[in-house]
């Protein structure tokens, strides 16, 4: 009786220690499980682009810029971005307004404020007066004032909305005369350099209004010093997303290790937006694109009638939606 004790005692000891050790190990396993699934959201980076609204609070329609509904067609895209699910960010990549007015760009805020997500801009060619009161300068202040989440006093800066991401806006508007045509300014390539150099293993993200990559040929609105830009862009060798808007058309294309999205306009047919997931792995980003359209159909369907060569600026269904898989190194 007293050895059968000692054996009750001793499995009774060591089925506790086999229950704790258990117990340690699925608890480890379960920490590896959770670290997992919190790396793979922190690695998610989701965003939207809206380019060239136009807004305008006076102005009647052209022959295919539908201004007169500029503003119900900015306030959808903000509703469906507010029910939608989370975003790190939205940026507008340029053309925020239809005329270069301070009274314009301070409407635009009211509505763009509206937005439940840290938004950002840059500027377009119809943002920004020659010899008016909506300077660069100005226009960068009225902005930093807004509820935006700009906040550096440059016409062309960067942030960091999550770790192994950065995001470079440019400035590709001409200023000192009229034209349709962009340039980067020899200072910002340097500056981009720089900010290349620092972030050399994060996946960037470059914002200009004129495209890097023409979604067609326009040789009235292309960027001047395009392969100086292209140059600085390939030489990345982590993953680069590149949002452009001005021609309003909807394309994608990937060159080796570089996606280009060109966003098409709120006020001409498609009447759309752009939404991007990037996800980060070891050894690739997954980049997908989806075109997200206004659910305001009758003003869409005006919009399309008003324009000839509709097609033209909505592309193919791989423009519209696909996806894509980046090199990344580390």
């Amino acid at each position: 009786m007293i050895m059968a004790n000692k054996d009750y005692k001793k499995n009774k000891k060591e089925s506790f220690f086999t229950k704790l050790v258990n117990l340690f190990f699925t608890l480890m396993l379960a920490c590896a499980i959770g670290t997992g699934f919190c790396n793979a959201a922190n690695n998610n980076l989701r965003f939207a682009q809206i380019s060239d609204v136009h807004f305008s609070s006076y102005e009647d329609n052209t022959s295919y810029k539908l201004l007169k509904n500029s503003t119900e067609l900015l306030d959808d895209v903000v509703t469906q971005i507010n029910t939608s699910g989370a975003y790190d960010f939205v940026m507008f990549t340029g053309d925020l307004i239809n005329t270069p007015k301070v009274s314009e760009l301070e409407k635009f805020i009211k509505h763009a404020d509206k937005i439940m997500y840290p938004w950002y801009a840059i500027d377009g060619n119809h943002d920004i007066s020659i010899d008016g009161d909506l300077s660069k300068s100005k226009f960068v202040s009225l902005l930093t004032k807004s509820k935006s989440s700009m906040s550096d006093k440059n016409i062309y800066y960067a942030f960091t909305p999550k770790k192994g991401y950065r995001v470079i806006c440019l400035d590709s508007i001409i200023d000192n005369k009229i034209t349709t045509n962009g340039e980067i300014s020899q200072q910002q390539l340097d500056w981009l350099q720089n900010e290349l150099n620092k972030y050399k293993k994060e996946t960037i993200i470059i914002c200009t209004h004129v495209p890097v990559f023409e979604p067609f040929s326009s040789s009235s609105h292309k960027l001047k010093n395009e392969y100086e830009l292209k140059r600085l862009i390939t030489s990345h060798t982590n993953p680069v997303i590149v949002l452009q808007g001005h021609y309003h058309a909807a394309r994608l294309l990937q060159d080796d290790n570089v996606l280009y999205i060109s966003c098409p306009s709120l006020v001409t047919f498609p009447n759309a937006f752009r939404v991007i997931n990037v996800n980060t792995t070891k050894n690739k980003v997954k980049v997908d694109v989806y075109l997200k359209e206004t659910s305001l159909k009758d003003i869409q369907t005006r919009a399309k009638v008003r324009l000839m060569g509709s097609e033209l600026l909505y592309g193919t269904e791989s423009d519209r939606n696909a996806n894509f898989e980046l090199r990344r190194e580390d």
